[in-house]
């Protein structure tokens, strides 16, 4: 026969069945954890923690603002200094090859003038070489090569080459065109060269004061 447990009874009345008295908490009952106080102090030093924590990040954010800002900068600088290189490059690659067109249409100016005198002559009016030489000038036309110099336009030192001046007037025009001039863009590749002559006012006032001078001697006679 086997031997039975023996039986706890805990008893948990605040009064004693026996005295009367009120019971005071035992050490198992005062000794108890709290789990309410447990779970508020713990709260609290998470609490701290996190503050403590956030103290520290505050100069670490600061710095790392700092850092952004300046390499933001330095970015920024890097792309301006490459949109200036590209800029650079792209007009010195244009004036290049712009010098290497002028060099080219400058060989040509000579065949030009030889098809201007054949022109003169009439062997340009129809046949085979008018469709070259409209071919030639209308190519040479489309890459940018511009011709002046043209009988009445103003006489201009920066475009002419005055070789033969008839008049003493102001108002200077073309009267003779020997050679024409030719640009390309903004580059002079030759001066025209031509016979400069008074233009119309001078040639009015002129006329007025001949005929002012007439008048007079006329009125002269009369006397």
């Amino acid at each position: 026969m086997t031997e039975k447990e023996p039986i706890t009874v805990v008893d948990n009345r605040k009064i004693d069945p026996e005295t009367g008295e009120v019971r005071t908490a035992g050490a198992d009952e005062q000794s108890a954890p709290d789990p309410a106080a447990d779970g508020a102090a713990t709260e609290a030093a998470v609490e701290a923690e996190v503050v403590e924590v956030d103290a520290e990040s505050v100069p670490a954010a600061g710095a790392a603002a700092g850092e952004l800002a300046e390499r933001t900068a330095d970015l920024q600088r890097l792309t301006a200094e490459y949109a200036n290189y590209r800029r650079r490059v792209d007009r010195d690659r244009k004036a290049a090859v712009d010098a290497a067109k002028a060099a080219v249409v400058t060989e040509l100016l000579g065949v030009l003038d030889d098809l201007d005198r054949a022109r003169a002559h009439g062997d340009l009016e129809s046949g085979p070489l008018k469709s070259v030489a409209d071919k030639l000038v209308e190519a040479l036309r489309k890459q940018g090569l511009e011709e002046f110099g043209t009988e009445g336009d103003a006489f201009d030192p920066t475009l002419h080459e005055a070789v033969q001046h008839e008049g003493s007037g102001h108002d200077q025009v073309l009267g003779t065109v020997m050679r024409k001039g030719y640009r390309f863009g903004e580059r002079v590749l030759r001066h025209a060269l031509v016979g400069v002559t008074d233009g119309v006012a001078d040639e009015t006032a002129k006329v007025a004061s001949d005929g002012a001078g007439a008048s007079d001697e006329d009125a002269a006679n009369k006397d």
